[in-house]
């Protein structure tokens, strides 16, 4: 079993007294916003996308649903590699946030409607520098562009989604850049691996399912 910090720990303990009291995890829907008004141009052969938005193991599961996604590695971006680790990450002193990068084909699905995903249902855009039930600066919302016209859609989305009022409250999405990191192999394929854990029954499994009930024609 992995080997968890303290935060990591409040958190199943929530999931823990969630499922006694309700029997079964409680249900969610992807929040309900517009494609984005630009586009990254197709390119040839397999892009990349790096995205953070709270605990890799539940973004992860998300994007291995999306149709035209190759491969998810979860892992850390932002930060060093000499502190690229789980225990130094979770210290909240190394500058990472935990992370995914994102192997898609283009010709498939592409790097807007990742971003659409990301917004709507991956993780909640508005919380600073956590994601309930995790709490930090490894849990932020950010964009890690790999290219300058990555970086140019996505801005462009975040000013689409707040001028649409798409969310009740600021989106709080930060556009970084930073090197990405893999994460250890027990945290690779975790949702798959450990379906009932009780923080992927708390937390992932009612994400993906709002995911494949919110985007039918992208679930694989």
């Amino acid at each position: 079993m992995t080997k968890l910090l303290p935060n990591r720990l409040a958190a199943l303990a929530l999931g823990a007294l969630s499922l006694a009291s309700c029997g079964a995890a409680e249900a969610e829907r992807a929040v309900p916003i517009p494609a984005a008004a630009r586009d990254v141009a197709p390119a040839p052969g397999l892009q990349t996308a790096v995205l953070a938005g709270g605990c890799f193991w539940g973004m992860e599961a998300v994007f291995q649903q999306v149709r035209g996604v190759r491969d998810v590695t979860a892992g850390y971006a932002g930060g060093t590699a000499a502190t690229a680790n789980y225990r130094d990450v979770s210290s909240e002193t190394t500058r990472h946030a935990e992370a995914i990068r994102v192997r898609y084909d283009p010709r498939v699905v592409s790097y807007a409607t990742l971003l659409r995903v990301y917004f709507s249902v991956a993780h909640d855009p508005t919380q600073v520098n956590r994601q309930t039930p995790d709490v930090g600066t490894s849990y932020r919302s950010a964009i890690f562009a790999q290219t300058p016209e990555q970086r140019s859609v996505a801005s462009a989305y975040i000013a689409q989604l707040g001028a649409a009022h798409a969310f009740q409250r600021p989106i709080a999405t930060k556009l970084e850049s930073g090197a990405f990191y893999p994460a250890e192999a027990e945290h690779q394929d975790f949702f798959q691996r450990n379906p009932y854990h009780p923080y992927i029954m708390r937390w992932d499994k009612p994400k993906v399912a709002a995911f494949r009930a919110g985007f039918p024609r992208l679930a694989s």
